[in-house]
């Protein structure tokens, strides 16, 4: 019953409610203690609304609702294909919706990359209430947390992740955090165990599953459970008044770090590139840039840009010194005839 009710309070449609005994709960649903009005863009998805903000239409009435609906919580279409406008309706499952791509030249946060706040409630949810309660090391500590509290640990996640300070403005920060674990006694296998089932729900959960954000996301969680591990310790006392963390990609192992094995030849980049005529000036954007591949430009990238004409004027010999070799790409040599481009361009002035 837990479940069916948090998955009904958890809906951001605001269409689903229940009732015990007979009679509909929706001032439990409709969380009768108050959110904070907010309005949060989900990956790929609607537009999800809390605490109570008034919907209004052109001319300022309230919109229709179903006979019902929550007032306190609701979701706005974001693809434009709902069948209840404004009102999202599923639509962007089925269209395949996508937000657009990121900035290229911008490393997004572990926040953004594993999808917010809502993955990580699914991901917190899922160690909570399923696998903690069935768990004979765990149980005795974590299955009867309060209601709220998936939600407080993926806030905590959030935060931590380069996100919204949620925890922060809402629970008090790191003090509170630490205030949660004194006394506590943990042991090393229940921190383990931890460790290996907040693993499991990440991947069930479905967080990415790349190399990079899971070599992130574990360094924290066995970072930040071996912190709670000590500061659970009888007579621990933890320094007060400590930041919060923050955690990034580890090591540079960044999302465009590296070029996967997986990825597929971009068949579309032969049409791009345009050959310049006998008398034609060779220049970088119509001529030289077209070269290179996205897949190119990432596995350079820690050395310089391959779609930089400054990077690529200042790099010029090196660059016709391997491509001449075949050595650049690092899956297979160019064309002679790209290679003759290349190289006319860089004795013939570098023109932009």
């Amino acid at each position: 019953m837990d479940e069916i009710i948090r998955a009904v309070r958890d809906c951001p449609s605001g269409a689903l409610s229940y009732g015990i005994d007979g009679v509909e709960a929706r001032a439990q649903v409709d969380w009768d203690n108050g959110r904070e009005p907010a309005i949060e863009v989900s990956k790929d998805g609607p537009y999800r609304i809390t605490g109570a903000i008034p919907l209004t239409d052109h001319r300022g009435e309230p919109v229709e609702r179903a006979e019902g609906s929550s007032l306190e919580h609701y979701a706005l279409c974001r693809c434009g294909h709902s069948q209840n406008k404004p009102f999202c309706s599923g639509m962007h499952w089925f269209i395949e919706f996508k937000d657009p791509v990121p900035d290229p030249d911008r490393e997004p946060t572990l926040f953004e990359w594993c999808g917010g706040v809502p993955a990580l409630t699914r991901m917190t949810r899922m160690f909570y209430e399923k696998h903690v309660p069935e768990d004979p090391l765990l149980a005795p500590l974590f299955a009867h947390m309060s209601p709220d509290h998936p939600v407080r640990v993926a806030r905590w996640l959030g935060e931590v992740f380069g996100g919204p300070k949620l925890y922060s403005e809402s629970y008090g920060g790191y003090n509170r955090m630490i205030s949660q674990h004194l006394g506590k006694a943990l042991t090393e296998e229940r921190r383990a165990r931890w460790v290996e089932l907040m693993s499991l729900s990440a991947q069930e959960a479905g967080l990415p599953a790349d190399a990079e954000f899971q070599a992130a996301f574990r360094s924290y969680i066995e970072w930040g459970s071996r912190i709670a591990l000590e500061n659970s310790q009888p007579g621990a006392k933890p320094p007060p008044n400590m930041p919060m963390p923050r955690w990034w990609w580890a090591c540079d192992a960044t999302p465009r770090s590296r070029v996967s094995a997986l990825a597929t030849d971009d068949e579309s980049a032969a049409a791009q590139v345009i050959l310049p005529g006998p008398g034609e000036t060779v220049g970088f954007e119509q001529h030289v840039k077209p070269l290179f591949r996205e897949r190119d430009r990432t596995s350079m990238r820690f050395a310089f840009d391959l779609w930089s004409y400054d990077d690529v004027r200042a790099n010029a010999a090196g660059i016709l010194e391997q491509v001449k070799a075949g050595t650049m790409p690092c899956d297979g040599g160019w064309p002679g005839e790209w290679v003759a481009v290349f190289e006319r361009w860089a004795k013939t002035g570098m023109a932009p």
